[in-house]
């Protein structure tokens, strides 16, 4: 199979670019028509690729969905494959060395929006079927939705209609390496908990200098209030009921943490415990956005009015609901001055830890250890995919395998975003190697 795929990556690499070129975001104020023609494309990459049946499904208030698959032989397992065909919007072009929607290769990557997110994952389930000359071991199918990046109704999709999703094995490839070249399995997902809160302090804004004192300032309350989220000497979370627990999977360095994230050397990392315990198992609050006047233009005048965007991701295990409420009760009752907030739930995803145990783990680790000459490690994400907790309710006997061609280089959701074209090339071989063993296992 090895020589099979890497014969095979300039038709991968020919469509990968084909959807980079295509700016399909379902965000707002965004044209619909690029997301019908992303799912067009994607449809007859599939279709090419020789899936038997490929299928557009209409959620109602959402984006299509492509639905695939080819039936394998009798008795055999079924294996799900997932990823999205839906961007990130570019973002400002003077950011990005090369125009974001036109795929450029620099030193073995190819750079453009989508290309690790998520169109990666569309391309190596159009290759595994290839693979296989469109005879694969077991069923496969395929679902490749439109609004990942966005939200929208396809998230809780399983949850009322878990037949379409019945599967032995389902492989999300929504994800990636912890390093180039070091094959990776994600299980664990923090949740995420969004609330807006509040302040209205005054009618309208006054002088500060004749009202300045006695009349409460509501973005002084509202800074104060968001001061309470973190500790102040360990910049822990603290908002009562919300706690994690220490990671006990792969680590990560901090040299290499601090050089991804761009802290300056002479900045302390925030928080306590290990760096992976922080970023994959315990709490955190931020503040993601605030409106308040700008200093360009600012006059001298007491504040009336001041709200902010508060994410909290959520450890895994902890409801994701129930850390919500926690997080608006600590911000209606924590304002300085009792002076009055409001707190607004936004939205909550939960987190997952799958387990790791059963015979689908067991055909990965093996086709892992081909693809990329070592054994697979676990780790955590501090993101969200709250897809993950809809699936394991859906189908809860199914076995959740998370991997894909993505590495931290690839710099998803930012500029300059890109796929290493080799991490690309064993991660398609990683998926034919993981359907050809889980098959066999089963057939025995």
């Amino acid at each position: 199979m090895k020589d099979k795929v890497a014969a095979d990556m300039p038709r991968v690499r020919a469509e990968l670019e084909e959807l980079v070129r295509i700016p399909g975001c379902a965000f707002p104020a965004f044209p619909d028509s690029e997301i019908q023609r992303a799912c067009d494309a994607v449809m007859r990459i599939l279709r090419d690729a020789g899936y038997t049946s490929v299928e557009r499904l209409e959620i109602e208030g959402g984006k299509p969905t492509v639905v695939a698959e080819t039936r394998g032989p009798d008795d055999s397992p079924t294996v799900l494959l997932y990823a999205h065909y839906d961007v990130q919007p570019g973002g400002d072009d003077n950011l990005w060395d090369s125009p974001p929607f036109e795929p450029t290769e620099r030193g073995g990557r190819l750079y453009g929006r989508g290309a690790a997110d998520d169109k990666s994952g569309v391309v190596i389930h159009a290759a595994l079927m290839r693979a296989f000359d469109g005879k694969p071991p077991c069923t496969i199918r395929v679902i490749v939705e439109g609004e990942e990046e966005w939200g929208g109704p396809f998230a809780d999709y399983p949850r009322s209609n878990p037949e379409l999703f019945a599967a032995d094995a389902i492989v999300v490839s929504d994800v990636g390496n912890a390093a180039l070249g070091e094959p990776t399995f994600t299980t664990a997902l923090r949740g995420m908990a969004m609330v807006t809160v509040e302040c209205r302090t005054l009618a309208g804004a006054v002088h500060s200098g004749m009202f300045g004192g006695p009349a409460p300032d509501a973005l002084m309350t509202l800074i104060m209030l968001l001061s309470t989220l973190r500790d102040a000497q360990t910049g822990e979370t603290t908002i009562d009921g919300v706690t994690g627990f220490d990671w006990d999977g792969a680590q990560v360095d901090e040299a290499t943490f601090r050089e991804l994230a761009g802290v300056a050397p002479d900045q302390p990392l925030v928080g306590q415990g290990s760096v992976a315990s922080r970023l994959f198992s315990q709490p955190v609050a931020s503040v993601v956005g605030i409106d308040a006047p700008a200093t360009e233009g600012a006059i001298n005048a007491v504040i009336p009015w001041a709200r902010a965007r508060v994410s909290l991701r959520v450890p895994p295990g902890h409801d994701a609901d129930a850390a919500c409420q926690a997080l608006i009760r600590h911000l209606e009752t924590r304002a300085p001055w009792d002076v009055q907030v409001t707190a607004t739930r936004n939205g909550t995803g939960q987190g997952v830890r799958v387990p790791t145990d059963g015979p689908a783990y067991a055909a990965a680790r093996e086709a892992m250890q081909e693809a990329y000459g070592q054994p697979a490690q676990e780790i955590g994400a501090g993101g969200s995919i709250p897809l993950i907790d809809s699936l394991t309710a859906a189908v809860p006997n199914a076995e959740v395998l998370l991997f894909g061609a993505q590495d931290p280089l690839a710099r998803i959701h930012a500029p300059n975003e890109s796929v290493d074209l080799a991490e690309l090339q064993r991660a398609v071989l990683a998926e034919v190697l993981f359907v050809e063993r889980f098959a066999a296992s089963r057939l025995r």
